[in-house]
């Protein structure tokens, strides 16, 4: 049984939906399975890049699809990027699947999902869905210019290679709840978390903590936001909460990362005059164990109509890291939910940056935000380490084997 897992990007690239994908096919391969991976020549953040077209990668086999190299900036060029991806796989699977290999279909990009069913489909293989986010509904939550008009019709086709798919993988429960409200058989959907490696991220003291010292934060209390600025989070919230400490000296913003509204959250943060504020690039992935333990509570922010869609990845890291988390957003969220149970963190409604600053300048200097640290690392070595994820994708291959090639269509009840 050779198993193929579809996504724009894939090793060496750092984007998130990259270094999961990475982590599981690199695991599987030295467990002995024969893993295959189509994706494309580009790198996430450098659409100019040309990655060969063929590689052999700790045991995996790579295929890069040509693609159009416009980039993220413009939505015209995204779409001809994807439209370009969806020919060159569709091409690819047709001609290497074989009855009984399982396709695994991320969603980037969004309704890959649909060219992998129809492979399938042609070939008589298992298709396995591991939704990430849940498009179209994702960019309607934005206001995406354009969907109001083919957004039920593209909703009616991905329900369709969810309903036929052997496994739908979701990220928690609310995810779960979404597909289920569109009619996908629950007994086709499978629960499996995001992760980190609990082996690579661990905490690690201020005083061992060489960033700290490297950026000058060695006697702040430090209040990170970690990864991708993009349009899903809510900033405002933040901003006016740093606006109410800027006085207060001992506590420092520390943002991490890239997205499409860095630039702006770097501009308002001029236009406030905020003194408190501080940003870094992503930092390599040796580094991420001291880049996450540098701050002593992190932010996560979402806004409340994606919740169910996405599932915050950078949650992982921080409890890996031993870092409790202030999540801005839902109070009934998938993160929420995590951090009420373990005592390991607050969540706040957007909007309620008062809130959020007296959260902030209780926790500054508490030993309190310390122990809910060392709570949030027991509920990932519990729950969200790697170990629990791999072992769970293992168990879902397992069962794949048994089942017929491609599932009856269910339509909705």
């Amino acid at each position: 049984m050779k198993i193929v897992f579809v996504n724009r990007f894939f090793y060496p690239d750092l984007s998130a939906t990259s270094q999961l994908l990475s982590d599981l096919v690199f695991h599987l391969s030295k467990s002995g399975y024969d893993i295959h991976v189509v994706t494309s020549r580009q790198v996430y953040d450098d659409p100019g890049s040309m990655l060969p077209s063929r590689d052999s990668i700790q045991g995996v086999q790579v295929i890069r699809v040509r693609t159009t190299h416009f980039g993220r900036r413009r939505l015209l060029g995204r779409l001809f990027d994807y439209m370009t991806f969806y020919t060159g796989a569709a091409w690819r699977l047709s001609a290497m699947l074989r009855s009984g290999d399982v396709v695994v279909a991320k969603t980037d990009p969004p309704l890959i999902s649909v060219v992998a069913t129809l492979a399938s489909r042609m070939r008589k293989a298992k298709l396995v869905n591991w939704l990430q986010d849940v498009f179209p509904e994702v960019a309607t939550a934005l206001q995406v210019r354009g969907l109001s008009i083919v957004g039920k019709a593209l909703q009616a086709i991905r329900n369709y290679s969810l309903r036929t798919a052997t496994h739908n993988v979701v990220l928690g429960d609310r995810m779960a709840d979404v597909l289920i409200d569109q009619g996908v058989p629950q007994d086709r959907i499978r629960i499996i978390h995001n992760w980190a490696d609990g082996n690579s991220i661990r905490p690690v003291t201020r005083e061992h903590n060489r960033l700290r010292r490297e950026w000058g934060l060695e006697d702040k209390f430090v209040v990170g936001y970690s990864g991708n600025l993009g349009l899903a989070h809510e900033f405002e919230t933040i901003i006016d909460a740093a606006g109410k400490l800027k006085e207060t000296k001992q506590i420092t913003f520390l943002f991490i990362g890239a997205g499409a509204q860095r630039d702006r959250v770097e501009a308002m943060g001029r236009e406030r005059g905020l003194k408190n504020f501080q940003f870094r690039p992503y930092q390599p992935r040796e580094l991420l164990m001291l880049s996450l333990s540098v701050p002593d509570v992190h932010l996560i922010s979402l806004k409340p109509a994606l919740e169910g869609l996405i599932v915050p990845s950078k949650f992982y890291g921080i409890a890996a890291a031993g870092r409790p988390t202030i999540y801005i957003g839902d109070l009934d969220g998938e993160i929420p939910r995590v951090l009420k149970e373990w005592d390991s963190g607050y969540a706040v409604r957007i909007g309620e940056a008062t809130q959020l600053a007296d959260l902030i300048a209780q926790m500054a200097g508490n030993d309190e935000t310390a122990q809910m640290g060392m709570r949030a690392r027991r509920s990932f070595d519990e729950h969200y380490d790697q170990r629990h994820a791999l072992a769970a994708w293992e168990q879902l291959f397992a069962q794949a084997v048994a089942l017929p090639t491609m599932r009856t269509f269910m339509p909705p009840q």
